[in-house]
């Protein structure tokens, strides 16, 4: 069994920001105010850090995603994979303080947990080549 850390559950609080903003279609940051306000559950410092990430990085995070899934509109994901490519896509190309490794095998695990038996390999596969083309992606133009 996978060892669970501070920053997986900042991860997964950050995914439930996030899902609950992307489904009620409401803002990332007024959703992450709602969480923190409520402090219950609490919302660590990193969870934080990720929702603002993805939100100022939204569509270009999206548009990356879209350009990697293959036969898959962005709105037609389930909602819990589109929530964890997002995720994964902007500490992949955003963070520096996460190795790459880490970030796909928690966004896979994160996949086997709460989404559909066919969710880990379609995120692991978007997350691989988003990987494999890193350095294009974080190119100054890119941004």
């Amino acid at each position: 069994m996978q060892q669970v850390t501070a920053r997986s559950k900042a991860r997964k609080r950050a995914l439930d920001v996030l899902f609950e903003s992307d489904v009620r279609g409401t803002d990332a940051l007024d959703t992450l105010r709602a969480w923190v306000g409520r402090a219950d559950p609490p919302v660590q410092g990193y969870a934080c850090e990720l929702v603002e990430g993805v939100t100022a990085h939204r569509s270009r995070i999206d548009e990356v995603i879209r350009s990697y899934a293959r036969d898959w509109a962005l709105d037609r994901m389930p909602p819990v994979d589109r929530t964890t490519l997002r995720l994964a896509t902007y500490e992949l190309l955003w963070r520096d303080d996460v190795p790459d490794a880490v970030v796909i095998d928690e966004a896979v695990e994160l996949a086997k947990s709460l989404s559909t038996d066919d969710s880990p390999a379609f995120v692991n596969g978007i997350l691989a080549r988003v990987l494999a083309d890193k350095s294009l992606l974080r190119t100054p133009t890119a941004d």
